[in-house]
């Protein structure tokens, strides 16, 4: 039997099942909890930081998971709560800034098949509890396994029915031998064609002023990028700029944000952020001077100078981001599956989840779900 525990109005728990979920308003209280769990970097600590500081319009909602008989953490679920279309969401604390979106789970949580639905099924029974009275559960991109273990929420859905996905390489131990695996993008010849440009060099920053003033660059450079391709820009609004800013600010000196640049006397001619977790690196952020130096091809170079001085510290696995460009197969990316899950919370929630569910099963048949999406438009995000 299964103990569910559900914070009241008063902060008494009741209890109707063996997994316990209480839910934290404060992520720096939440932040406590699993400090040595499994998560991939959108969970670390300078991540989540820096979303909820900066993100402070939405109402943290944290939930905590936990073995009701001996009080153990199982999981932590970074989330938030808003209005939108006068439907109250809850999904995972991202806006579209976080490649996927995972629980934290403990180091040495027992996670069978039984398990993991139980653990979802209290999730949503928790959430209905509340007297917050939402009306949908949003879980967008999760991956399948967080470092090593099943993510327990994706029994709420179908593995892979994301929309998006992530673009893995694996480089192996010889970075050479990797070099010589993508040998058509001429990346030694792009190095020499930068090369003999006055000062030119690749540089990682290592204090923050120096991250800083290469995030200003990036901004500049992606924004008249995107101006050029008639693409709204909004990573540099006063928002995304204090995240962006934070996460560089708490995570260069360690090495988690990792901040590059191709530079040389005429100035930033590329740059990449990224965040590092173990021996996994995500790339999610290039930008580049314009098409006065397609001749080496600062955008794909910078991005292979970034992951040859990452593999020489170790890391192996380098995800290329959500988004299926081109370039990232030509790195050798192998697409990685993400689950979306939509749950109604009540009465209100269930078209949206409907929709939701229609929409994930259409992405199996790419025509049908053009026409679909022509004649239905874009619903509730």
């Amino acid at each position: 039997m299964t103990f569910l525990s559900v914070e009241q109005p008063d902060d008494r728990v009741s209890s109707t099942s063996a997994i316990a979920v209480d839910f934290v308003r404060d992520w720096r209280q939440a932040a406590l909890r699993l400090n040595a769990g499994h998560r991939t970097a959108f969970q670390h600590g300078y991540w989540l930081g820096a979303w909820y500081e900066a993100f402070h319009d939405l109402a943290p909602l944290i939930a905590v998971i936990s073995d009701a008989a001996t009080g153990k953490d199982i999981a932590v679920v970074p989330m938030t709560s808003h209005i939108r279309r006068g439907i109250r969401v809850v999904e995972f604390a991202d806006l579209g800034v976080s490649d996927n979106n995972a629980p934290i789970l403990a180091l040495d949580a027992a996670l069978d098949e039984a398990a993991m639905d139980m653990i979802g099924k209290a999730l949503v029974d928790a959430l209905c509890a509340l007297p917050d009275r939402f009306d949908l559960l949003r879980l967008r991109k999760m991956p399948a396994h967080v470092g090593g273990k099943p993510n327990p929420l994706v029994s709420l859905g179908r593995i892979g029915s994301s929309s998006l996905n992530g673009n893995l390489v694996l480089t192996g131990d010889s970075y050479d031998d990797y070099l010589a695996s993508i040998k058509r993008m001429q990346m030694p010849r792009c190095w020499r064609v930068f090369g003999r440009h006055a000062g030119a060099r690749f540089e990682i920053a290592t204090d923050v002023t120096r991250a800083h003033e290469l995030l200003d660059v990036m901004d500049a450079q992606q924004q008249a990028r995107m101006r050029k391709l008639g693409s709204r820009f909004v990573l540099n609004d006063d928002t995304h700029a204090r995240f962006y800013r934070e996460v560089a600010r708490q995570g260069v000196a360690d090495g988690y944000a990792v901040v590059s640049a191709l530079v040389c006397d005429e100035g930033v001619v590329a740059t990449t952020l990224g965040v590092r977790h173990g021996a996994t690196y995500f790339l999610l952020r290039i930008s580049h001077a314009g098409d006065a130096w397609s001749s080496c091809s600062p955008g794909l170079l910078v991005t292979e100078r970034t992951m040859a001085a990452l593999h020489a510290q170790g890391v192996r696995r380098f995800d290329l981001s959500i988004g299926n460009q081109d370039y990232k197969r030509r790195f050798g990316a192998e697409p990685v599956p993400l689950t979306d899950v939509s749950v109604a919370l009540s009465w209100r929630g269930a078209p949206y989840a409907w929709r939701d569910h229609a929409a994930q099963g259409l992405r199996r048949h790419p025509r049908l779900a053009a026409v679909a999406a022509r004649a239905i438009g874009k619903g509730t995000r």
